[in-house]
């Protein structure tokens, strides 16, 4: 057919050229429902359900009462561990300080014998009928020796207890006789049969002593 007799068609029965065309509609509107089918979904919002006022509460509570907890907790071994690391410094200075203490016992034994070695040769010394100058010279020595001894003895701690004329002392002293009170009080110390000893301020070996008591008539 010519154009004109196209177009003379096309006028005269506009149904067929309608329905003869029906792709440019159908492709539209098929590519718009297609675009509506394939287009992003909205994701779906779940619903929340957030705690309660009063939930929250007693969770907080809760957490407060394991602070608290926590906390006495932490305290409790702070002081523990202070309280060990204490007795563990006391041990510690004992052990420095009394460490000794088994040695001086053995050596105060060395100084009875000195000393009573020293009050013999006074003895002899001193008798004005048979003066005997080489027992002079032994006693002035064994002085010195003793003198010296009681020196180093201070120096580290140990010192010799003088409980004559003081009050008994169960911790300090050990009685072994009961003398009469002659111008002393009942319960004192009258005599010393051996020295006690201290080592900074501990009893390391109790003085033999008499104690005085009320003359019975």
């Amino acid at each position: 057919l010519t154009d004109p007799e196209v177009t003379q068609l096309c006028f005269c029965v506009p149904s067929l050229y309608f329905r003869g065309c029906p792709c440019a509609f159908s492709t539209a509107a098929q590519q718009r429902s297609t675009g509506d089918e394939c287009g992003p979904e909205e994701p779906s919002e779940e619903p929340k359900h957030p705690l309660s006022d009063c939930a929250l509460e007693h969770k907080a509570i809760k957490l407060e009462e394991q602070v608290r907890d926590l906390t006495e907790r932490y305290r409790r071994a702070l002081a523990d561990s202070e309280n060990v690391r204490r007795r563990t410094q006391k041990f510690v200075e004992d052990a420095k300080l009394f460490g000794i203490q088994s040695f001086c016992r053995d050596l105060v034994e060395v100084a009875d014998i000195l000393e009573k070695t020293a009050e013999s040769a006074a003895g002899h010394a001193e008798e004005p009928s048979d003066p005997n100058p080489t027992v002079q010279k032994i006693y002035e020595g064994l002085s010195l020796i003793e003198a010296k001894l009681q020196s180093v003895f201070a120096k580290h701690g140990l010192q010799k207890m003088n409980p004559v004329g003081g009050r008994y002392d169960p911790y300090d002293h050990e009685i072994i006789c009961h003398v009469p009170a002659e111008g002393m009080q009942p319960g004192t110390v009258a005599l010393v049969t051996q020295d006690g000893y201290k080592l900074h301020g501990r009893t390391i070996r109790h003085a033999l002593v008499g104690v005085a008591v009320e003359a019975q008539e």
